[in-house]
């Protein structure tokens, strides 16, 4: 058993960031199909005076799928995008699209749901399509004239933003005629996404990246449940060949001068002839 959840383990760190992010998404779903009624405290309701009550759900819901067919696509979609986007960019910026994409998408939701009660019913907003969708017009923006190889066909990555944006639309008048059937909601968030990694993109071909100031906030969050590191205990080496702060030789070399000032003394009060043979000897050898 330890061997396997080390496996796991070890996997889960060879992971890059999204699929980190597919696997948070996928550990998600598994709940929500045993404990549904604690996942949906993870949904975004269209109401204001509900969403006061779960403010985290801005991003949360971004994590939250309940039908197999939705988190597939979407995690598929993440997937492809990783390869393409973690090859230019930085994993910091890659989770700033993402999640500034959730937010964004969050925003419009709530901003047309709540302009236009009367056409839209209140609802509750979940899954990863307004992040994916930011990190998909990010890449298109970026690089419009990139090609991506659709069996056959080389297709520039502008046209495949334009045509998913229009989809988006299609699919937001289809949901006003046909609440039951359509997905209104949905398609306005990945709208938002769609206008986050637009505008992210094009900030950074003029060299703003408009998510640093998110990420500074991030950074700071992570570091509140961050444990402090401890610092490694600084070892003293006692030099046992030091005595007060002074080594053998020091004590040899005071010694010298001392007896040198002793005997240039005695010369100065009684003359040369006074000294001792050994003195001499001594004075000698000090001079050379």
């Amino acid at each position: 058993m330890t061997s396997l959840s080390q496996d796991i383990k070890n996997k889960l760190q060879r992971l890059n960031v999204l699929e980190k992010i597919i696997a948070i998404n996928l550990a998600v779903f598994l709940l929500g199909a045993i404990f549904k009624s604690v996942v949906s405290w993870f949904e975004l309701p269209s109401n204001f005076n509900t969403l006061i009550l779960q403010p985290w759900s801005l991003v949360t819901y971004a994590f939250v799928h309940y039908d197999f067919i939705h988190i597939l696509f979407n995690m598929l979609w993440l997937y492809v995008i990783a390869q393409w986007i973690l090859n230019l960019f930085s994993p910091k910026m890659a989770l700033n699209i993402y999640f500034l994409g959730a937010i964004s998408g969050a925003m419009f939701y709530l901003l047309i749901y709540n302009l236009f009660p009367d056409v839209f019913v209140n609802s509750r907003l979940v899954g990863a399509s307004a992040s994916v969708r930011a990190l998909l017009i990010f890449l298109c923006a970026y690089m419009p004239n990139k090609e991506f190889r659709f069996f056959t066909i080389n297709i520039k990555l502008w046209y495949i933003g334009l045509a998913i944006v229009i989809l988006d639309v299609l699919g937001v008048i289809s949901g006003i005629k046909d609440p039951v059937l359509g997905n209104s909601g949905g398609n306005i968030a990945h709208l938002g996404g769609a206008v986050l990694g637009y505008i992210y993109a094009k900030q950074l071909i003029k060299g703003t990246d408009i998510g640093k100031g998110f990420e500074t906030f991030m950074d700071a969050i992570v570091s509140l449940f961050k444990l402090p590191k401890r610092k490694p205990l600084k070892t003293v080496h006692k030099n046992k060949s030091k005595v007060g702060g002074f080594t053998k030789g020091d004590f040899n070399e005071f010694n010298k001068q001392k007896k040198i000032d002793i005997i240039l003394d005695k010369i100065s009060k009684s003359g040369y002839d006074s000294l001792t043979a050994e003195e001499k000897e001594f004075l000698f050898r000090a001079g050379k």
